[in-house]
């Protein structure tokens, strides 16, 4: 008797263990804001943790404008292609509806018409999206290695190069694209600089960076636009967020109110999870810093 009750112990604590893990086809039902995920406060938490965030890779967790899709970019399997799986949550109820090749990180237009990926971008055609597009020759040149490219609602790009490790921006003077000049040494200091966020209202910069005062290897940093117009000091968004471990890939959710980042949860990064905070430490950090 005693040896029967041992061992459905055991397979009630199997059983628990694997529910608090889903495969990639295998989700309990989520409902609600945020992929039904309860919010963080100010320290940054794991998001979806055993749903999105699990063993292996995931990163660019990133919320259409409107809060109603969430794509993030995984792949099963070592030497597998990245893919984009995107979720939509239909009558209250999130479900995956889309999965497709990763070309670049995705950021929306401010207006959610318009999902950049690099060197390109999809448009939104009814229910989904049109064929992957070029943004055209002052961007889609061998000489630019894009990774990230996001856009504020004044139409002004900010884009990473991984072949030259620094940030680019190109405005718009009246109806017309400006070329793109490097930032200055205020965002480009440091190595492996890279993936920009511009806020929709140009208020404010954020990209990772790894630099002598940081805590570790990459770390997010933050710029404030200042009343001249011109980029203030760049502010290390300090240890809520960033570890002595890989911190990149910052977002800011179109409704203002979170953050989501990556953070390198081994040495190698080959296990890397989507983290959230609130967007709360970034008006801390103006004030701050104002």
């Amino acid at each position: 008797m005693k040896t029967i009750y041992i061992f459905i112990i055991l397979v009630l604590s199997v059983l628990t263990t694997i529910g608090k893990s889903y495969g990639k086809d295998q989700l309990p039902v989520l409902r609600g804001p945020y992929m039904g995920q309860t919010p963080p406060g100010l320290v940054a938490e794991p998001f979806a943790p055993g749903i999105i965030s699990k063993e292996g890779w995931e990163l660019e967790g990133v919320f259409a404008p409107g809060m109603q899709e969430f794509y993030y970019t995984t792949r099963f399997g070592e030497g597998k292609p990245s893919m984009i799986i995107g979720f939509r949550q239909q009558n209250g109820v999130w479900n995956k509806y889309i999965e497709f090749k990763r070309t670049g990180e995705i950021v929306f237009s401010p207006d959610g018409n318009r999902m950049h990926m690099a060197k390109g971008y999809k448009d939104r055609v009814g229910d989904g999206w049109s064929e992957r597009k070029s943004l055209g020759p002052l961007f889609d040149t061998k000489d630019f290695g894009i990774m990230r490219l996001s856009a504020s609602s004044k139409g002004t790009y900010v884009f990473d190069d991984y072949k030259t490790d620094v940030i680019r921006i190109s405005t718009v003077n009246g109806k017309k694209r400006q070329p793109p000049k490097d930032m200055s040494a205020i965002v480009n200091t440091g190595k492996w600089t890279a993936h920009p966020y511009i806020a929709p209202d140009e208020s404010y910069l954020i990209w990772d960076s790894e630099r002598d005062e940081g805590y570790g290897e990459s770390d997010i940093y933050i710029s404030f636009k200042q009343k001249n117009d011109k980029w203030g000091p760049a502010i290390n968004m300090g240890a809520s967020i960033n570890s002595d471990r890989w911190d990149a890939f910052a977002t800011v959710s179109p409704d203002g109110k979170y953050m989501l980042f990556n953070r390198g949860i081994d040495e190698d990064n080959k296990n890397v999870d989507i983290y959230w905070v609130s967007a709360q430490i970034i008006e801390d950090l103006r004030q701050k810093h104002q």
